[in-house]
């Protein structure tokens, strides 16, 4: 049986760190307001000259040099994000570019803050299917230009930076199951309108909004069925997971899904703290934090779990 198995993990972070108490001067909010509420900190922010793309080559350069692949051997790209550099070409081919290689397939896939699970999912099926054997994912977002500062409810989430990972082809066992879904019948409770316009036409307001507290109720919910639908599909129960990585948009939803699995939260990757949400890439950023640190050893399970704006959400159990 043909396996996806994680070959290597990448990062990459601006270097401009936005603290709370920056903000503090800026909105009317508190260190205490903010830590209290989501567990945020800080969070990085690109510079003027950095986009979706170049964040991205960073994070993939890494997770190729830890994967030893050359990037000539790829058979697929995948960039997820929600904020591209251009309506077209796709950042991913914007990668592919940096990258200097050409001929294999390169595509973005827009989920939201499930982006990058809904690409591991991608990424698996063309594996099992023989369709590709090296596979490179990218989380990719530079949220910071989609944020109203003027906003207090919303500008302390949000961060950019890029992770990736390198998908090998292999008999051992990797990516074991995922579900993914989605709900469009909440599209009002977090969006962000089309800069170029899109049905409505153009419009002044294209910031992220979000109705937080409705949001938070149903992301609770959805995930903690979405534990019970992705374990069904393998012969392994909530014990037998070693490590959660979720995608980090707010510590209480994080302990609300650990809580679920009767996870502690020595055994739960957190980075909300100091990055904020990064929406597509706070799940490899995670990943790849933990996996340099030593944190996550190879054999052990990981759940990878993220909920975000459409609703979209979506689980993969991998063993590392």
């Amino acid at each position: 049986m043909i396996y996806a198995k994680i070959k290597g993990t990448g990062s990459y972070l601006p270097e401009k760190v936005l603290t709370n108490q920056d903000l503090e001067e800026m909105v009317d909010t508190s260190d205490e307001w903010i830590v209290e509420r989501t567990g945020i900190r800080t969070r990085h922010i690109a510079a003027e000259h950095e986009s979706c793309s170049s964040m991205a080559e960073q994070a993939a350069r890494n997770a190729l040099e830890a994967a030893d692949i050359d990037p000539a051997d790829l058979d697929l790209i995948l960039v997820a994000t929600a904020t591209p550099d251009k309506v077209f070409p796709s950042s991913a081919c914007l990668l592919q570019k940096r990258l200097g290689i050409a001929g294999c397939p390169a595509f973005d896939l827009s989920a939201a803050c499930s982006g990058f699970v809904y690409a591991l999912d991608v990424a698996d099926k063309y594996i099992r299917s023989g369709a590709a054997k090296n596979v490179l994912i990218v989380g990719s977002e530079i949220l910071s230009r989609y944020v109203d500062w003027k906003d207090r409810t919303t500008c302390v989430l949000f961060g950019d930076g890029a992770g990736a990972v390198v998908l090998q082809a292999s008999t051992e066992p990797g990516i074991l199951a995922s579900h993914m879904a989605s709900d469009g019948q909440y599209e009002e409770l977090l969006y962000a309108n089309n800069p170029f316009g899109g049905a409505e036409g153009l419009r002044d307001d294209n910031f992220i909004r979000m109705k937080g507290n409705e949001v938070f109720k149903v992301a609770v919910k959805t995930l903690s069925a979405l534990v019970d639908e992705t374990l069904r599909k393998t012969e392994l129960t909530a014990d037998d997971i070693d490590w959660l990585v979720p995608h980090q948009a707010n510590i209480r939803i994080i302990q609300a899904a650990a809580k679920k699995l009767k996870l502690p939260m020595e055994r739960v990757v957190v980075t909300v703290e100091t990055q904020g949400n990064t929406s597509s890439a706070s799940i490899p950023l995670a990943l790849d934090k933990a996996v340099r640190s030593g944190q996550i050893k190879p054999g052990q399970n990981l759940l990878l779990e993220a909920f975000g704006g459409g609703f979209v959400w979506g689980g993969v159990l991998i063993r590392y």
